[in-house]
């Protein structure tokens, strides 16, 4: 691993991005979701969560690493860990970003964090992203990105932790290439584990195309928004558990108690891959 204290300089650094929610993006999106939608116009608001299809970083190909994703050492920390994952994070809603808004993401680097697990050593990266268009700040968020070991080969696998249970929404997802490559695309995600069966299986020892934390997590807000379409979403803290692949369906879920909601994504085995809390109010 790279000596904590080089590491530990990326602390506090900055960058900004400028971006137009353009309507051919979130269209494709709700394609990808299943949703046969006509294109947005000037004005709608923007599901929550969909801010993660902006933005994008355009990296050249000479700029790529082995396993798809752009070398270390620029705005992210040169951690030398082999996996990278999108962990979890912490989104407040203070208004919907709209079709056709010019918008900027501030973007800082608050914490580096080395810690020691059974499946080997980690450093967690937590990035604090502002948002903000026309009409002001939008959204304020902590993403949490954690850098992982590869597995021992005599690793015990990790204990799953069991879902909450008797979910008032649940809806049964069947993943598939196509639907990884399209998110993927959406994201401009060149991260191999996602649509590289050779690579997945021979590489990082996984027995399959692994689903994106981001497409998991806006797949929890979709359930949330289709069964309560009268609520707004002001908060969402979200956490990937377990990991989920191509190989069989999985389960998102959720049930609600007023303005709070418990969600959750479920592996084939029962195991929670994704456990979320949202915060809404009446629209």
């Amino acid at each position: 691993m790279n000596d904590f204290a080089q590491l530990a300089e990326w602390v506090g650094r900055r960058e900004s991005v400028e971006d137009v929610i353009a309507p051919g993006p979130a269209q494709r999106l709700a394609a990808t979701l299943g949703r046969d939608e006509p294109m947005p116009r000037a004005g709608d608001a923007l599901p929550p969560a969909w801010h993660w299809i902006y933005f994008l970083e355009a990296t050249p190909r000479d700029g790529l690493a082995d396993d798809g994703h752009a070398r270390r050492g620029g705005f992210l920390p040169p951690v030398a860990l082999p996996r990278r994952m999108w962990a979890g994070g912490r989104i407040a809603f203070e208004r919907p970003l709209r079709i056709g808004e010019a918008v900027r993401r501030d973007s800082e680097i608050l914490s580096i964090t080395p810690k020691e697990a059974r499946s080997g050593r980690l450093v967690f990266v937590t990035v604090r992203h502002v948002i903000s268009g026309e009409d002001g700040p939008a959204i304020d968020e902590e993403h949490d990105i954690v850098y992982r070991d590869a597995p021992l080969a005599d690793a015990p696998p990790a204990a799953g932790k069991a879902p909450p249970g008797d979910p008032t929404w649940r809806r049964v997802v069947k993943p598939d290439a196509a639907l990884l490559f399209r998110f993927s695309a959406l994201i401009f995600n060149a991260h191999r584990i996602h649509y590289d069966r050779d690579y997945v299986r021979d590489v990082e020892g996984y027995p399959g195309l692994l689903v994106h934390g981001p497409l998991t997590a806006i797949l929890l807000l979709d359930l949330l928004r289709q069964s309560c379409p009268d609520q707004t979403l002001r908060y969402f803290d979200y956490q990937a558990m377990a990991p989920l692949f191509d190989t069989a369906p999985f389960t998102v879920a959720g049930k609600t108690n007023g303005e709070e909601a418990t969600l959750w994504a479920e592996t084939p085995d029962g195991v929670m891959a994704m456990r979320g809390a949202a915060r809404t109010d009446n629209s």
